[in-house]
């Protein structure tokens, strides 16, 4: 059947069956045009927590021959290595227990969730430990206070002694087993002047208690290690609320699958046993354990935490499926085209947290100001113990306090967590409403777009056409252009026949119906012959408009028009668009009056039609040359070299191949309306970032100075650097 007007593509680009989380994958043309390197390792780093860790990690796994890469996700405690084939992972792990870290390569299916839930009862059990000395050792002291000498202030300095040492001994033990594997190493890490502080604090304490002096601290020393505990261990909870995209992404990953085996057999297998070709059965209510198709069985798939898309989705043999879709309605048998590592999921998963951890001028500024930290530290303490003692004439415990309150106030914590916690918790807001950052630079260069160029069909459009004006016909023309529709697998026809049912009409006894190829379709209708299909051939005048048209005998012929279907949430975007004012543009291959009127229905002033592939990236270019930065937005091959051009670009998850490697971010719904909050939210990040980076220099360019004149203990000290630390982490927060 031809239609007069624009051609409209029975297929999306990337194939009917293939779902966008399958889409948004990287694929073989993925790699191909980017310089991919041969391989990734990531690994566990549970003790790294420090802007001091990033330097010292990335710098001793860089020395490594074959190392391409290495970087320091803080936030994630992971560290995702690029190296040639030779390298290996005791390589790496043994390059890293050099330098006292303790590394664990991630299992293939899931990151370290249990880990990281260990950890936090470790310190929570700790800091309960550490809360109840104190309150012990505080009641003691408080006899000490109120007037006690001589032998009863000695037993009660005993009793808070043999009360705070084990103390600090088992509770100090974060502090002090990272101290101890950084001095094995050669380095003096956050962790080192923390330790100091608590065995100064102890020691003097004991030396007091030995000699009968007025003064003990062990009641300093125990509240020390408590707020201590206290800044890690919130630290450590605002981190896991921060839940990053590619956690939320490997926490979908089934660790098991049910594999049928030749003789019928079922048998549990873990992930990385499931290869290629092999049969896995999926039960209701499971969840999708590998990539493959069906081989047997029909089912209803939920795929909202992938696509974001909330209707459930039919399946039947044939269909492709993703690891991470919730089989709803029916048993599955799957033919296993990918598993484990090789999944879809899993290499979201990794692309998201590459991304994550990569060096944006923010990042890079921090690394820099971290590796400044060991040596001003020691140097600012150990000048400040000298001076006091000279200034104090030998009061050896005053400048010890001193210099202990400089070794934990000058802990950059809150530097280090400034921009990993705000780039995790955005990129795990953004992959919740469905756009997977590809690469870790454009969120910061997403908010400094103020153009937003978009291309039409298949990206502000679906690419399938929708009927217009149904309700200007009467209804017996309605019911005959359905009768003739519901006969061709034409796109308008199928449209017009799809309209037509939704609102309610039911089709005509239309008999002895057959297609003309090129013209249309025909049959009897009343005894008269009736024509659905191009102007000429139903003596009808063409209008500007896609169009169909049918002729009845009874009068003039009447056109039925289409326009292109929009994407979900394209008015919503747009609008949002104007709102904030950027400027909008379209640049679309496509005829004049099609292109027109969309650009009509949608608002936008500024369109082109017509234009060329070279054309769009030259309009690009000349965009940025006015300075404007540009974000791209688009699906198609003659896409691929505008979305490169721009300063950031978007394309949507069932784009070609060649489009999605050129993009940074990858839309994985159909819904439009996720750009304009990721332009808000990008907004939102650079500005979290700088208040960071803001609280973490008030925060030294005060603390720092009190520390050094003496107007801060070592307790305030340690409140002061956790406060700070909380306080970064919870600004990051503040985007979710």
């Amino acid at each position: 059947m031809a239609i007069a007007g624009e051609r409209f593509d029975t297929e999306s680009p990337g194939g009917l069956s293939a779902c966008p989380a399958c889409v948004a994958a990287p694929s073989a043309a993925d790699m191909a045009s980017a310089p991919a390197p041969d391989a990734r390792i990531i690994l566990s780093l549970p003790a790294a927590h420090c802007a001091a860790c990033i330097s010292t990690v990335e710098t001793a796994l860089g020395r490594l021959p074959g190392v391409r890469s290495a970087r320091l996700n803080l936030t994630l405690r992971r560290v995702s290595v690029d190296a040639e084939p030779q390298v290996t992972v005791p390589d790496l792990v043994a390059a890293l227990a050099r330098e006292g870290y303790e590394a664990h390569e991630l299992d293939p299916g899931l990151l370290s969730a249990t880990e990281t839930d260990r950890q936090g009862r470790d310190l929570l059990m700790r800091l309960g430990v550490a809360f109840f000395s104190m309150m012990n050792v505080m009641l003691l002291s408080v006899a000490v206070w109120s007037g006690a000498d001589g032998v009863t202030r000695d037993l009660f300095h005993w009793i808070s002694a043999a009360i705070a040492l084990p103390t600090v001994a088992f509770s100090g033990q974060p502090f002090f087993r990272s101290a101890w594997a950084g001095l094995k190493a050669g380095r003096l890490g956050m962790d080192f002047p923390i330790s100091l502080a608590l065995v100064l604090a102890s020691s003097i304490s004991v030396f007091e208690t030995i000699h009968s002096g007025h003064h003990a601290y062990f009641d300093a020393a125990v509240m020390l290690c408590f707020f201590l505990l206290l800044g890690r261990y919130l630290d450590h909870r605002t981190r896991a609320v921060a839940r990053s995209a590619a956690q939320e992404l490997a926490a979908l990953e089934v660790p098991r699958a049910t594999v049928i085996e030749a003789d019928g057999t079922e048998v549990v297998r873990p992930i990385a046993d499931v290869l290629a070709g092999d049969l896995v059965l999926v039960r209701p209510g499971g969840r999708m354990p590998v990539d493959g198709v069906v081989e047997c069985g029909a089912s209803e798939l939920d795929r909202s935490l992938l696509t974001g898309e909330t209707l459930p989705v039919p399946v039947a043999p044939g269909a492709r499926v993703s690891a991470g879709e919730v089989n709803l309605t029916g048993p599955l048998t799957l033919r296993v085209t990918a598993a484990g590592r090789d999944s879809s999921l899993h290499r979201m998963a990794d692309l998201v947290a590459v991304a994550e951890s990569a060096r944006t001028r923010y990042t890079s500024l921090a690394d820099r100001a971290s590796k400044l930290y060991s040596p001003l530290v020691h140097i600012l303490s150990f000048s400040a113990f000298g001076y006091w003692m000279w200034a104090t004439g030998g009061d050896i415990r005053y400048a010890v306090n001193i210099s202990a309150a400089v070794l934990i106030i000058t802990c950059p914590c809150a530097l280090g967590l400034a921009v990993p916690a705000v780039i995790t918790a955005a990129s795990g807001k953004l992959f919740r409403k469905g756009l997977l950052i590809k690469q870790g630079t454009a969120l910061e260069r997403l908010a400094e777009v103020d153009t937003v160029v978009f291309d039409k069909t298949g990206t502000l459009t679906m690419g399938t056409p929708e009927a217009l004006n149904l309700d200007s016909h009467p209804a017996p023309a309605v019911e005959v252009a359905l009768a003739l529709a519901g006969a061709s697998s034409h796109p308008l026809a199928l449209a017009l026949a799809e309209a037509a049912r939704a609102k309610g009409y039911r089709p005509a006894r239309v008999e002895e119906i057959r297609e003309a190829p090129g013209y249309g379709i025909e049959g009897l209708w009343k005894g008269r012959r009736v024509r659905l299909g191009r102007a000429e051939w139903c003596g009808a005048e063409g209008v500007a408009e896609t169009a169909t048209y049918l002729s009845t005998g009874e009068g003039a012929a009447r056109a039925f028009t289409f326009a292109d279907r929009l994407r979900p949430g394209a008015v919503e975007v747009m609008a949002a668009l104007s709102a904030a004012g950027h400027k909008v543009v379209l640049l679309s291959g496509d005829n004049p009056a099609a292109v027109g009127a969309l650009a009509e229905r949608l608002g936008i002033a500024d369109w082109q039609a017509g234009v060329l592939p070279a054309e769009k990236s030259a309009h690009v270019a000349r965009l940025k040359s006015e300075g404007a930065k540009v974000l791209m937005v688009g699906d198609g091959l003659n896409d691929t070299a505008a979305l490169a051009e721009a300063h950031v670009s978007i394309s949507p998850a069932t784009a070609l191949d060649a489009a999605r490697a050129a993009s940074d971010i990858v839309l994985l719904g159909r819904d439009m309306a996720p750009i304009a909050d990721a332009l808000r939210i990008s907004r939102q990040t650079t500005k979290r970032i700088v208040e960071n980076f803001q609280i973490s220099a008030g925060y030294n360019v005060i603390a720092v100075p009190l520390a050094l004149v003496g107007l801060c203990t070592p307790l305030a000290a340690a409140l002061a650097m956790s406060l700070s630390s909380i306080t970064v982490s919870l600004n990051a927060l503040r985007l979710k």
